[in-house]
């Protein structure tokens, strides 16, 4: 059972910002700089080039970058969270749900486009990284037991292992984070409609 308390919102922990960045703004840099230089290959020095501030004026917001890639990191995972628990992925057939949940996923990814990309890159090489990568796979689970669900009630088609289903749907979300490029190409909810006819309207039992 995906223990919902840590898709709760987490506790901001830094302190009060200085003119010029906030903590939201200054993470906002920090993730696509973490992006394009991949967060081991990502220094303060770096960092505070990019902002064009000292270092000194980062620590008065976090700790270090260890604490910015977690703020990050939790910001995607509770944003997906936070969807297991609306009535859409929670109430009527798991087939309904299932959908719904793959709907809403792609309109997070856009709309948290950077921020998806980090999770989704992260190799498990701290314990921060671990500790996202254990509340992707909560997610998963969440993702997987809809589908068992669904065939159970028997609204897949014959044939379709649900296990496999819910690895191939994710896995096409998840690949938006290689190609989409907002302004360029499509809203979320054309974006979103595509994967669902393309996927469900072979799924579903006839």
């Amino acid at each position: 059972m995906i223990d919902m308390t840590s898709a709760r919102t987490p506790r901001r922990t830094g302190r009060p910002g200085r003119p010029g960045y906030d903590l939201d703004s200054l993470l906002a840099v920090a993730v696509k700089v973490f992006n394009d230089k991949g967060y081991d290959g990502t220094s303060m020095d770096v960092l505070a080039d990019r902002l064009g501030i000292s270092k000194s004026s980062i620590y008065h917001h976090v700790a270090g970058k260890e604490e910015l890639l977690e703020l990050a990191l939790n910001r995607a995972l509770n944003a997906l969270f936070a969807v297991t628990t609306e009535a859409g992925a929670t109430e009527g057939p798991s087939i309904e749900r299932l959908e719904y949940l793959v709907r809403r996923s792609v309109e997070i990814l856009v709309a948290e486009l950077p921020y998806v990309t980090l999770l989704l890159r992260v190799r498990g090489n701290s314990a921060v990284e671990r500790r996202a990568l254990a509340r992707r796979r909560e997610f998963d689970e969440f993702v997987s037991g809809l589908a068992v669900a669904a065939a159970d009630e028997g609204d897949l088609a014959i044939g379709i292992d649900p296990h496999l289903l819910s690895r191939l749907l994710f896995g096409t979300v998840n690949s938006l984070i290689e190609w989409y490029r907002p302004r360029s190409s499509g809203s979320s909810t054309e974006i979103a409609d595509a994967v669902v006819a393309l996927t469900f309207d072979g799924l579903r039992r006839t």
